[in-house]
C-alpha cells in the first residue's frame, strides 16, 4: 500500500470516529491583576509546556473593550496556550494560585478596581471541576479567611491589539519600566507574605 493511500486511510478513520490526527493544543483563560505580570510569570513556563501567552480583556458583555477606552465589566486577563502532552490544566492552576493575592476584593497588590480582580474562567465541566477542587484546597489552607477569587464561566476573550499591542510582552519590550512598576506596586512581597517560599513558583 501506498503511502499517500495510508495517510488518508488513517485520517479516514480519525473523522469517521471522531479520533484526533494530532496532539492539540489547549487554552486556559486566568485574571490576576495586571496582565503584564501575569504574562510574565506565566512565560516562565514556555519550557515546560506553555507555548503561548496572550494578554487582553474577558468576563465583561461590552464588545471589544480597550485599555485605554472602555472595558467596563471586563477584567485584564491572560490566554494561556499549552501542550496537555507536557503540562496540564491542574498544574496552570497550581501555579496560577501562587502569583495571586486570594484575599484582596479590591483587586491586586497596588491596582484596584473591577478590572484588576482575580479570577479563574473555566470552558467546560471538567475545567471546573478541577478550578472548585483547587479553590477548595486554597480554603482548607488558609482556614478562617476569605477566598474571593471565584471560578467563572468563560466568556470571549479579547486580545489586547491595534495601536494598544505594545501591551503584549509589555516586560520584554520595556524591562525597566516594567520591572519598576512590579516592585513600586510590591507584587513580589505581597505573594511571599501570602505564600511563603513557594511565592512565584
Amino acid at each position: 500500500m501506498k503511502l499517500k493511500t495510508v495517510v488518508f486511510t488513517v485520517a479516514l478513520i480519525g473523522t469517521l470516529f471522531n479520533l484526533p490526527s494530532h496532539a492539540a493544543s489547549a487554552k486556559a483563560v486566568f485574571a490576576g491583576g495586571c496582565f503584564w505580570c501575569m504574562e510574565s510569570d506565566f512565560e516562565r513556563l514556555m519550557d515546560k509546556g506553555v507555548i503561548d501567552v496572550v494578554s487582553g480583556f474577558t468576563g465583561g458583555r461590552l464588545k471589544n473593550p480597550t485599555y485605554n477606552g472602555n472595558h467596563e465589566g471586563h477584567y485584564e486577563a491572560i490566554e494561556v496556550t499549552y501542550d496537555p502532552a507536557r503540562i496540564s490544566y491542574q498544574q496552570l492552576l497550581d501555579f496560577y494560585w501562587l502569583q495571586v493575592d486570594p484575599f484582596d476584593a479590591q483587586g491586586q497588590f497596588c491596582d484596584k478596581g473591577h478590572s484588576y480582580l482575580s479570577a479563574i474562567f473555566v470552558a467546560n465541566k471538567e475545567e471546573r471541576a478541577l478550578a472548585e477542587a483547587s479553590r477548595q484546597k486554597v480554603v482548607a489552607r488558609f482556614p478562617g479567611k476569605k477566598i474571593v477569587t471565584p471560578v467563572l464561566d468563560a466568556t470571549t476573550f479579547y486580545p489586547i491589539s491595534g495601536n494598544e499591542s505594545y501591551h503584549q510582552d509589555f516586560y520584554k519590550n520595556n524591562p525597566i519600566r516594567y520591572k519598576f512598576y512590579r516592585y513600586n506596586c510590591g507584587r513580589d512581597a505581597r505573594l511571599k507574605e501570602v505564600w511563603g517560599e513557594q511565592a512565584g513558583h
